[in-house]
């Protein structure tokens, strides 16, 4: 068996319709839309809502050290529009008609944090399976598949914002990772809270990453954990006793996929 794996496909359609060829199925661990495009900055959602010049500066504020410029910086854009919410459903759905139309079958999914799952039904066709916190059975190995990631430690996740992205309380995604059973192949949207798989050399700052799959793995010694999110890791790759830990990449830049065989 082969079966490609990608992450952080951030609206890279072309490559995503060529990311299956060669492989008996596809895995794909989120993060399929493109919200905010760091590289260029008139593409993405905000690019196209409020054009590069503004998105430049989103950027600039976020990678500095002013939080509080940061937001009010935002909120104004968000209240330069009548409504938001609906400007940014428009474009997310406008997304995942192109990207769920890339993937070709059989398809096996989980949504990352910059994802709007409750909207995944209604793209996803035949054999495309959508999963979260659950299990599913290829070529003779078990994979579990644990979506978005963890709310960041006295974070508030606004319900009513213009756009809210799939972020979890610890408690449920711990409870999610625990509730799958003893799995071969562990693919979740977030690493384990490993230092060298959770540091961003670009950003130069940790991402989050969770204990509690860090604690799954050490505990069950699945083959292979797999996951993505963060973007530019100070390492792709490590092992934890008998399982491989790896960063699939950042497949909007890369356009190549990940292989596992067995």
């Amino acid at each position: 068996m082969r079966v490609h794996v990608v992450s952080d496909v951030h609206g890279n359609v072309e490559a995503l319709k060529r990311a299956g060829d060669g492989a008996d199925a596809l895995v794909v661990l989120g993060d399929l839309i493109d919200f905010v495009d760091y590289h260029d900055h008139g593409k993405g959602i905000l690019g196209r809502v409020f054009g590069a010049e503004k998105v430049a500066r989103f950027a600039e504020l976020r990678r500095g050290p002013h939080l509080a410029e940061f937001g009010t910086y935002v909120r104004s854009l968000w209240a330069s529009l009548t409504d938001p919410a609906a400007v940014v459903e428009e474009a997310v759905r406008e997304q995942y008609a192109e990207l769920f139309g890339a993937l070709t079958a059989p398809t096996y999914a989980t949504p990352g944090n910059v994802d709007a799952p409750h909207l995944w039904p209604e793209f996803a066709g035949d054999g495309v399976h959508v999963l979260d916190g659950e299990s599913v059975e290829i070529g003779g190995l078990t994979f579990g598949f644990v979506g978005g990631t963890v709310l960041p430690p006295g974070a508030v996740l606004r319900k009513n914002a213009a756009w809210v992205p799939y972020l979890r309380e610890a408690a449920e995604y711990d409870a999610a990772v625990a509730g799958l059973p003893a799995v071969d192949v562990l693919c979740t949207h977030l690493p384990p809270a490993v230092p060298e798989l959770i540091y961003d050399v670009v950003a130069r700052r940790p991402e989050l990453g969770s204990a509690a799959l860090a604690e799954r793995i050490a505990a069950d010694q699945p083959r292979w954990s797999l996951f993505g999110h963060v973007h530019q890791p100070l390492a792709r790759r490590v092992r934890i006793g008998r399982t491989e830990c790896v960063n699939v990449g950042h497949f909007q830049r890369t356009g190549r996929p990940y292989p596992i065989e067995w």
